[in-house]
């Protein structure tokens, strides 16, 4: 796995670690600060040594105390550092008509003089450059340029300081594409394989990526900035168009970072698209189709543009509503680390920006490269609502979904394991309708199984809804508390609210103690689409490997896991100081065609060790010549 949201990098279980501190023991509590400060420029390490921001040596101990707050307080949600959200202002125009009493006379530069004039404007040319324009008396209709008071000032961005495209030859990239390079980039460093010799083993046919994020690149690099550019008066760039589709992650993947030729693709779910992306990779697994399938989305919606569109539906919980929620007259920092509150009283969601990617492989493949094995997934289920009275309304998929994951669960692990070692990563929004429906699912599901206290998580009290990333977030989390035996709790949460349904929820504010098998990540997005993953955790997935290859292959497997163990090492002892692996390879190894070698039953190409095979599967019968 790899990526980076609110809460730092995802390998090493960085991120995780971050919103588990407080139950960690000191000496862990210093490394993750320490990672962090490095992330986000506080300190820099080389030559054996640790350095402040001003290039002054320092011990690591004296680093990690100077830091720590600005550490805590600049990760996770809080107060969006944009400074167009606070004392600046959002820009925009406002249309306005003028009443001319008198002539008006200005001058201007040739080239921003508009191509088409109303007929009664008189011009003279003044010089090669600049032109006067007489504007008679009258009305004139005019944009006027101002600042507005932004309304939502909370968000969950990576932590301050941190800026993906500093690590590769970034060009005007939009940032979720900044950010998928350094998330896939991370992914590959920290499993220890090589990819190149995983790639050689394989037909390139084998391969997948399916990476893509819920609404596009919105930002001004990519179709935010096309959208708006007539009235914005900016040009369009010839990249902008191309940047912008939600399946451009998939795209750069395969173009920069991997070399793939095999299946791509990007499902887009709304809230639920990490899990659409993941069902597609784990059923090419399960039909035999693909063997290593990167899966992943990179979703930046802290953008003016997006939080005004979210705000104007209700969905977000703005500045006016979060002092309603506590009587208050004026919002501090520490409100704004607060605005994101799961099944307590709440008022809305705080979006987010997270890019997520993990590394998918078939069992024998993982055995034989020695992999280390964080988890496995066997299902994912899909459902959608049905009838709705609008298209935001609640339904009733994901009782379907979160059916389906349960079911699945007690038949492969049994019913005491689901009802006493299984937990759920909730949706949890944040929103008032999010916290009553999906409670409601829970309970039902509970019953039917006879589960008396499910714990429930909710990782968007720390680093908010990324949209599409959103279940992203919650499986690399769950990876975290299957590794270190914990659960988050949920920070915001200083009482369960009364139309929760909780009687056979667990719910905690503080880090919980908890030995669980399996995971559900539940999504469940606007629009009816709802999914459900069930993860497992490594214990139980060596026992199932075990019970499928035999004692003699772990065995074998496990020794060849030690090598992969040292390169991982080595990669997160580097990353915790700063030293990013971003493996972006533009141009090199360009194939048009003619470079192939195509017969009937294979096609080679260079630079790839095995042919594509061009066997396919027909179940449909054969004609006779």
């Amino acid at each position: 796995m790899g990526g980076v949201n609110a809460a730092g990098r995802t390998s090493g279980h960085q991120a995780f670690r971050r919103t588990v501190i407080d139950a960690l023991p000191e000496a862990e509590q210093e490394a993750l600060l320490l990672g962090l400060a490095a992330l986000m420029g506080l300190g820099s390490h080389r030559e054996g040594a640790w350095f402040d921001a001003a290039g002054e040596r320092i011990e690591a101990s004296r680093l990690v105390e100077r830091c720590r707050g600005q550490v805590l307080d600049h990760t996770l949600v809080r107060r969006i550092e944009d400074p167009r959200f606070n004392d600046e202002g959002l820009p925009a125009n406002r249309r306005a008509s003028l009443e001319l009493g008198a002539e008006l006379v200005f001058r201007i530069r040739r080239r921003q003089l508009p191509e088409r004039l109303p007929p009664t404007w008189q011009v003279r040319e003044l010089d090669r450059h600049t032109l006067e324009v007489t504007v008679p008396p009258g009305e004139l209709d005019v944009m006027l340029p101002e600042t507005r008071p932004a309304q939502v000032r909370a968000a969950g961005q990576l932590p301050s300081g941190f800026d993906p495209s500093r690590y590769y030859r970034s060009v005007h990239h939009p940032r979720g594409l900044s950010m998928s390079i350094f998330a896939a980039s991370d992914c590959l460093a920290g499993s220890g394989l090589s990819w190149e010799s995983l790639r050689d083993r394989l037909d390139p046919d084998e391969v997948a990526v399916y990476a893509g994020n819920s609404i596009g690149q919105l930002d001004d690099e990519g179709w935010g900035g096309l959208l708006k550019s007539f009235v914005s008066g900016n040009r369009a760039t010839s990249k902008q168009m191309p940047l912008g589709y939600g399946q451009m992650p998939a795209d750069f993947l395969n173009a920069y970072v991997l070399g793939s030729v095999g299946g791509t693709g990007a499902a887009l779910g709304a809230c639920a698209s990490f899990l659409y992306n993941l069902r597609l990779g784990v059923e090419d697994i399960r039909n035999g189709q693909r063997r290593a399938v990167m899966v992943g989305t990179s979703d930046a919606p802290v953008t003016p543009e997006i939080i005004e569109g979210f705000r104007a539906m209700g969905a977000l919980a703005d500045d006016e509503s979060l002092k309603a929620l506590d009587a208050l007259e004026l919002l501090t920092d520490a409100d704004y680390q607060r605005a994101c509150r799961p099944f307590a009283r709440n008022c809305g969601f705080t979006i987010a920006e997270s890019s997520q990617f993990i590394l998918l492989l078939d069992d024998a493949l993982a055995l034989e490269f020695g992999a280390e094995i964080l988890g496995s997934v066997p299902g994912v289920f899909v459902n959608a609502d049905g009838w709705k009275r609008s298209i935001s309304a609640p339904g009733i998929g994901n009782y379907i979904t979160l059916g389906k994951a349960a079911a699945l669960a007690r038949d492969m692990l049994g019913e005491r394991a689901l009802r006493e070692r299984t937990f759920l990563h909730a949706h949890g929004t944040s929103t008032p309708k999010n916290r009553v429906t999906e409670s409601h699912v829970f309970d039902l599901v509970a019953r039917a199984h006879d589960i008396e206290a499910w714990p429930v998580v909710a990782v968007k009290a720390y680093v908010g809804h990324s949209q599409g990333s959103a279940a992203g977030d919650q499986l690399t989390n769950a990876l975290g508390s299957f590794a270190y035996g914990l659960l988050p709790g949920i920070p915001t949460l200083d009482a369960v609210a009364d139309d929760v349904y909780a009687e056979r929820l667990r719910f905690s504010r503080e880090p919980m103690a908890f030995a669980a098998d399996a995971a559900f990540i539940n999504a469940k997005g606007f629009g009816g689409n709802n999914a459900t993953g069930v993860v497992l955790s490594p214990d139980v997935t060596e026992r199932l490997l075990e019970k499928r290859h035999g004692e003699a292959a772990i065995e074998a497997w496990r020794e060849r896991r030690a090598a992969t163990r040292d390169a991982t090492r080595a990669y997160l002892i580097d990353a915790d100081r700063g030293a990013y692996q971003a493996r972006y390879r533009f141009g090199e190894g360009v194939l048009e065609g003619p470079e192939l070698d195509v017969n009937a039953d294979a096609i080679r190409i260079p630079g790839y060790a095995r042919p594509v095979s061009l066997k396919v599967d027909n179940p449909f019968g054969k004609l006779d010549d």
